[in-house]
C-alpha cells in the first residue's frame, strides 16, 4: 500500500488534501490495466468515443466553479483564471470529440506507377497504443485535457502522472471520465514524484510519451525513451514587439494580462517586450498605471488578479534572479519585493540578453522592457536565445507583420495580440528548446495514431 503525500495550498500553507505516493509495483499495475484496456479502446466505434468526450465536456461545464476552486486551492491560481481554465477544458474535450468522429485515412492512386496497375490502395489511422503522459502544475485541468481527450479520440489508453503539487484536479478528471462512460483502465492516474515519472516513461509497454514541463527533464526522458514516439511541450520566454504604429491602448491591456496572469507561471507568458523608442514612454507609463491596479490576494476571491507562486523554492529562485539582474544593472520600475510566496507584478528596464530574466524562462510575474529603433533590430532581439514557443507582434504595417512571420523561429506568431494567446483547437508547440511535436486535438490525434497501409490486388 502506498503512503499518502500532502498537497499544500500555496496561498496559506494549509493541506488541501492527501494523495497516494505510488510504488513501482503500483505504477506497473496501472500500466497493466491500461494494456488490458487498449484493445477495448481500439475497437470502440468513433461515435462512442465522441459521445464520451462530449459527455465529459458537459460534466466539466456543470462543475466549472467547483473545479476552479479546486485548482485555486492546489496551485494558487486566481478564480477568474481557474474558472476560465475549466471552460477551456470544455472546448478541448468537444474539439477532441469532433476529431474522433472524423478520424480517417485516404486512398492512394497506386496506378500512378506502372507496378500499381490493377491495385487499390488506401491507409487508415490506428491508435499507437498506451500513452504515458506527464503534466505540469500550472494548468492541471486543461493541459491534462490536451493529452487525455485526443488519446480517447484516437483510441489510446493513457497513464498520466500529474505534477506532485496538483494531483487532485487530475484525479477529479478521472472521476469525470468514468462518469462519462470511459472504460476501466483507459485513464489511469499515478501520483508521486520524479521516480513515478521515471517508472512510467521507461516501461516498455508505453508506446508514446507526451510530456509538458522543463527542457532539463525532457532531455532525461529522450535519453531513455528509445524507439518510441515522444511529444515534448517545453518552456519559453515569450517576446512581444510593439511597433511604432501599434495600438498602444490595446497592447497595454493585453501585455499586462500576458505578463502577469497566474503570476507569470505560463510557458507562453510575456517575458520580454521590445518597444519602438518613439512609443516607449507612452507605453511604459500606461503599462505601469495598469499594473498598479492589479489586486494581489486570496486566489479564491473573484477580485484577485495576482496570487502566490507555486512554492517557496519558486519564490526564492525568482527573487534570486531579480537580485542578480539588479546587480548587473537592471532597474526595477515596479514591484520587485517578494513577501513569502507572493511576488508583486514586476517591471524591469536597462536589461541585457545575458541576464537570466531575459535568456531563461522566468516563470514568475516578471517582464522586461527593451527599446528599439528599427523593426529588423526588434526581430533579431526577439529571436535571440534557445527558445521558440510563441511571439507577439503589435503592428499596423502588413509588411512588418509578414516579415515577423518569416523571420521568427517560433511555433506561433501572434499578430496584434500577445504570445500568451492559445485557442484550444490550434496547433500548439515550439521549436528549438521549446519542444518537439504539436498539441491541439487534431494535431495530437495525428501524433497518437500511426498509418496502416492497405493494398488490394484486384487481378487475382
Amino acid at each position: 500500500m502506498s503512503n499518502l503525500m500532502p498537497v499544500i495550498n500555496p496561498y496559506d500553507g494549509s493541506v488541501a488534501g492527501n494523495v497516494p505516493q505510488f510504488t513501482q509495483d503500483e505504477v506497473s499495475a496501472a500500466i497493466s490495466r491500461a494494456a488490458a484496456a487498449a484493445p477495448v479502446m481500439a475497437a470502440m466505434p468513433a461515435h462512442q468515443r465522441g459521445a464520451i468526450l462530449n459527455k465529459a465536456a458537459q460534466i466539466i461545464a456543470s462543475q466549472a466553479t467547483e473545479l476552479g476552486s479546486l485548482m485555486a486551492s492546489e496551485n494558487g491560481k486566481p478564480m477568474k483564471y481557474a474558472r476560465g481554465e475549466a471552460l477551456r477544458a470544455v472546448d478541448t474535450f468537444n474539439f477532441a470529440a469532433d476529431e474522433a468522429r472524423r478520424l480517417h485515412g485516404e486512398t492512394i492512386p497506386l496506378d500512378a506507377s506502372s507496378g500499381g496497375v490493377g491495385k487499390i490502395g488506401y491507409y487508415v489511422r490506428v491508435p499507437v497504443g498506451i500513452v504515458g503522459a506527464i503534466t505540469p502544475f500550472n494548468f492541471p485541468l486543461n493541459l491534462s485535457a490536451h493529452k487525455i481527450a485526443p488519446a480517447i479520440a484516437a483510441g489510446c489508453p493513457v497513464v498520466m502522472k500529474p505534477a506532485p503539487a496538483t494531483p487532485m484536479t487530475v484525479l477529479r478528471l478521472a472521476e469525470i471520465l468514468r462518469e462519462a462512460g470511459l472504460p476501466d483502465g483507459a485513464f489511469e492516474v499515478v501520483t508521486g514524484g520524479a521516480d513515478v515519472g521515471a517508472w512510467l516513461t521507461t516501461d516498455p509497454r508505453v508506446a508514446m510519451i507526451s510530456f509538458t514541463g522543463s527542457p532539463a527533464v525532457a532531455r532525461q526522458i529522450v535519453q531513455t525513451a528509445g524507439l518510441r514516439r515522444v511529444v515534448l511541450e517545453l518552456g519559453g520566454n515569450g517576446a512581444t514587439i510593439i511597433d511604432e504604429n501599434a495600438n498602444i491602448d490595446h497592447a497595454v491591456t493585453r501585455t499586462v494580462m500576458g505578463s502577469f496572469s497566474y503570476s507569470g507561471q505560463v510557458c507562453i507568458s510575456v517575458q520580454r517586450i521590445y518597444i519602438h523608442r518613439a512609443r516607449y514612454d507612452e507605453f511604459r507609463q500606461k503599462f505601469l498605471d495598469a499594473t498598479a491596479k492589479l489586486v494581489m490576494g486570496d486566489p479564491q476571491s473573484d477580485q484577485t488578479d495576482i496570487g502566490p507562486v507555486i512554492n517557496d523554492a519558486a519564490a526564492e529562485r525568482i527573487e534570486r534572479w531579480l537580485d542578480e539582474a539588479v546587480s548587473q544593472g537592471a532597474v526595477v520600475a515596479a514591484g520587485g519585493v517578494r513577501q513569502g510566496r507572493m511576488i508583486p507584478p514586476t517591471v524591469l528596464e536597462n536589461v541585457h540578453d545575458g541576464m537570466q530574466i531575459m535568456c531563461a524562462e522566468a516563470f514568475g510575474p516578471l517582464v522586461s522592457f527593451v527599446p528599439f529603433d528599427d523593426f529588423e533590430q526588434a526581430l533579431t532581439m526577439a529571436d535571440t536565445g534557445v527558445f521558440g514557443l510563441q511571439a507577439g507582434v503589435y503592428t499596423r504595417d502588413l509588411n512588418h507583420a509578414m516579415r515577423a512571420v518569416q523571420r521568427l523561429n517560433v511555433g506561433g506568431v501572434i499578430i496584434n495580440d500577445v504570445p500568451t494567446l492559445r485557442i484550444d483547437n490550434m496547433p500548439y508547440g515550439g521549436n528549438r528548446d521549446s519542444g518537439v511535436g504539436r498539441e491541439g486535438p487534431r494535431f495530437a490525434v495525428e501524433e497518437m495514431t500511426t498509418l496502416k497501409m492497405v493494398v488490394i490486388n484486384m487481378g487475382v
